[in-house]
């Protein structure tokens, strides 16, 4: 209806559209149309669409969600987005292999959460912030997150007082997601810092039917999602990484803690969601997973 309105003296009818397609109220009188040199009329128009403008600004504003009122406040890892529902957050990590142009759990930043966020709000009714949060292992505010994304841990270091936080932060309900590793070396470096975290907790495969399959989405059949570098050749893994697994260790309740996606790339997925090269079949079960882990984390 408002291209078929376009811009048309106020109360007359649209030219290329019925009679009866117009504004809500005839402004200037029955007779503004016809009688384009009669201006008696032109000081009371100007008042009343300033009238009309503030009327619509207000009317629009009451309709805006309330992430888009509240104005975040910053801070050197991101906005606080104390006002929505949730806050895809980033675990910040140290590593000693970091690459020189950017620290690996930097990867895929900040696209891939961008690209996440817009996908959750547009699949979900969840109030989710626009802008991700990067929270180190210290800081004050972990707890504030239900979700942690953990990516390319296949090098991560943690100090017995970092082991010690994220083994609270987990039992106390939090929840890990781990992305983006592959092969035998990267996992090997992977539960080295995981033992040090929980020494006396398993890492073992989710079954299927662990409600994190099911909590949206049902993803019964596993699907392995690769990276894009390694989409765009044909494959499917990189490295030794065959096979795909989700893996994870749970509480004494034997509600999931951490779901590691290994030998997959389900930030890749995100990112790319609107590169044509990149199979739909992987980025549309990349969010599905995704949506999945931040239900349950919210919810269990």
């Amino acid at each position: 209806m408002a291209n078929a309105v376009g811009i048309q003296p106020v109360g007359c009818p649209v030219s290329h559209a019925p009679d009866s397609v117009r504004l809500p109220f005839n402004i200037a009188g029955p007779n503004a149309c016809s009688q384009p040199d009669d201006h008696h009329w032109f000081p009371q128009l100007i008042a009343r669409c300033r009238h009309l403008t503030v009327v619509c600004a207000i009317a629009a504003l009451a309709l805006l969600p309330d992430r888009c009122i509240a104005e975040d406040s910053w801070d050197d890892n991101g906005p606080l987005a104390f006002h929505t529902d949730f806050q895809f957050a980033r675990l910040r990590y140290s590593t000693g292999f970091d690459r020189g142009y950017r620290q690996r759990w930097l990867t895929d930043y900040p696209d891939a959460d961008q690209h996440l966020v817009r996908g959750i709000n547009r699949l979900t009714v969840i109030n989710t912030a626009d802008e991700s949060r990067r929270i180190g292992i210290m800081d004050d505010d972990i707890f504030d997150y239900p979700l942690l994304y953990l990516v390319e841990p296949g090098t991560w270091e943690l100090s017995d007082e970092e082991a010690r936080r994220l083994r609270e932060y987990l039992l106390r309900g939090g929840f890990m997601l781990v992305d983006d590793f592959h092969g035998s070396r990267e996992w090997h470096g992977f539960a080295i810092g995981m033992r040090r975290i929980f020494p006396d907790r398993p890492i073992i495969e989710i079954p299927r039917t662990d409600p994190v399959f099911h909590t949206v989405y049902d993803l019964s059949e596993p699907v392995q999602i690769p990276g894009i570098g390694a989409a765009m050749r044909g494959m499917t893994h990189e490295r030794d990484g065959i096979t795909p697994h989700w893996r994870g260790i749970y509480d004494d309740d034997k509600h999931l803690m951490v779901a590691i996606n290994f030998n997959m790339d389900l930030g890749d997925a995100w990112e790319h969601a609107d590169i044509p090269q990149y199979a739909l079949q992987y980025t549309n079960r990349a969010y599905q997973h995704a949506i999945n882990y931040i239900i349950y984390a919210m919810t269990h």
